[in-house]
């Protein structure tokens, strides 16, 4: 065989394995099966730690808070298979699961426990109408990207990891008005090493799943502590019941409560799009604007369905699109059998039943990375913004004004209620205050005026040899020009300009 014979049958093999293992192959049952389990495993922590959060806030428990738990599951299932296989303009027809978004969370325990409100209702009202603004602007919201840059959706994602620490520590006190039992500090400190320990040294395909693994260790560990386990409703528990729509009331309709949750939906939108984008670019199928339009179609009919199934807005979970890129496995079909499992699931009373029993030390151990993987993700975005003046202060204040809340909870006790339920959760304040000084502080022409503004601020107060070649002023912040520290501790500069020369070739 020729060398050109040679390539060409490599080439061949390359065009069938890729047709093999493309986004709408259908994998056989026996591969399909354990794959959408794992995209199920993956996601779980994630997705039933909002019905926990927002179900304990609002007083719910026993069969109520496990009712929360399986309408989240069977709705997020129903959704991720809306997404995945789509119909008519709804669904991006990529490997994307659904799931309740935590940008949510602190919005709906301000609704939900506003003293002047409806309660849960109030939260279902809001998030029905959340879902159709979301399917209203779909068609346009590329036109308002421009708004989410990743200075503020960076900032906006690390408001919401910042916020949810309070629900992790509140965790681990468990409501004890003298502090956190040190035994309850003690099993939230050994879950939170245990799913370090298991980062570290379990195989990468357990490691994918740690959070989890935590959970369920810890809790397992929990149960030689007499009390400290609370599974007595699981044998009363069904094995099998319906979720049923309006479960408590019909919902309630608060203007204020609905603004508060369509700025959640903006963000919700902001968020889908980014996983999209990277989900189609992971299996080489790129996302247009009418695909885009099209998953945003279905993250609003999901989010609508949740309202009225008494669940939250809905939308993609980062992790599962990690797992895509990891796994090399494309097939939109594996997130349409995660979504079969996840509906199983929200159908077996027993097991949201189990979920609810788990200690809440466990949770709050669990909490803190999971919500530290939010923040982190922020983070991760915020490396893509050139750090100057302006930039920095658009983070600093966004999060200084966000966690006022979170710091002082009564803070905007004396304000009107529809002040309170936009604000009071600190991630709805964050996100305007990060759109309004974005929009301040980076016009065009403001961005023009600071192109050769060091990349590093002054109000990061750089010191020693970086400052001073950040300040020099033929570096233009590119830190080129050498500099030594001489024994008394002075600064000197290798190879600077005199006055009125040229500066030296640094290449």
């Amino acid at each position: 065989m020729t060398s050109t014979e040679d390539k060409s049958a490599k080439a061949a093999k390359r065009r069938e394995r890729a047709a093999q293992n493309s986004v709408d192959t259908v994998p056989p049952l026996a591969r399909l099966f354990p794959l959408g389990l794992q995209h199920v495993l993956a996601m779980y922590a994630g997705a039933v730690a909002v019905p926990l959060i927002v179900g304990g806030a609002m007083g719910l428990e026993g069969e109520e808070l496990a009712f929360l738990i399986s309408a989240d599951l069977f709705i997020a299932g129903i959704a991720t298979i809306v997404q995945s296989v789509g119909f008519w303009r709804f669904g991006v027809r990529l490997p994307l699961m659904q799931g309740v978004t935590f940008a949510a969370v602190g919005p709906m325990i301000a609704i939900g426990t506003s003293p002047n409100g409806n309660g849960i209702t109030d939260i279902f009202g809001a998030t029905i109408a959340c879902g159709l603004f979301m399917i209203i602007v779909a068609p346009f919201f590329s036109q308002l990207l421009r708004f989410f840059p990743p200075i503020v959706t960076g900032t906006v994602i690390l408001i919401i990891g910042l916020s949810l620490m309070g629900v992790a520590a509140g965790w681990i006190v468990d409501n004890n008005p003298d502090g956190a039992d040190p035994i309850n500090v003690a099993y939230a400190g050994g879950t939170l090493l245990l799913i370090l320990l298991i980062e570290r040294f379990a195989p990468p395909a357990l490691q994918r799943v740690s959070v989890l693994l935590g959970l369920v260790i810890g809790t397992v560990a929990a149960l030689f502590v007499p009390g400290m386990v609370d599974w007595s409703g699981v044998p009363d528990a069904e094995w099998i019941a319906f979720v049923t729509p309006f479960h408590f009331g019909l919902p309630t309709w608060n203007v204020a409560a609905i603004v508060s949750m369509i700025i959640v939906g903006i963000v919700i939108m902001t968020e889908t799009t980014g996983d999209m984008i990277a989900i189609g670019e992971i299996v080489e199928k790129p996302v247009g604007r009418k695909q885009l339009a099209d998953g945003l179609r279905a993250d609003g009919l999901g989010t609508v369905l949740g309202g009225i199934f008494n669940t939250f807005p809905y939308t993609a979970f980062a992790q599962n699109v990690g797992l895509v890129s990891l796994t090399g496995v494309r097939s939109r079909f594996v997130a349409t059998m995660a979504g079969g499992i996840l509906i199983v699931l929200g159908l077996l009373p027993k097991v949201a039943t189990a979920v609810e029993g788990v200690p809440r030390a466990v949770l709050g151990g669990a909490g803190i990375a999971l919500f530290g993987m939010v923040a982190a993700s922020g983070i991760r975005t915020l490396t893509k913004v050139r750090f100057n003046n302006k930039n920095i202060l658009v983070v600093a204040i966004a999060v200084g004004v966000a966690l006022l809340p979170t710091v002082s909870p009564t803070i905007y006790h004396q304000f009107p209620e529809w002040f309170t339920l936009i604000f009071d959760s600190g991630i709805s304040a964050g996100a305007i205050t990060a759109i309004l000084l974005n929009l301040l502080l980076n016009s065009e022409e403001m961005r023009a005026s600071a192109e050769k503004e060091p990349a590093l601020s002054a109000h990061d107060a750089v010191r020693g040899p970086a400052a001073a070649a950040l300040i020099h002023p033929e570096a233009e912040g590119t830190g080129l020009i050498k500099v030594t520290i001489t024994d008394d501790g002075k600064v000197e500069m290798k190879d600077a300009p005199e006055p009125g020369k040229p500066a030296p070739d640094v290449h």
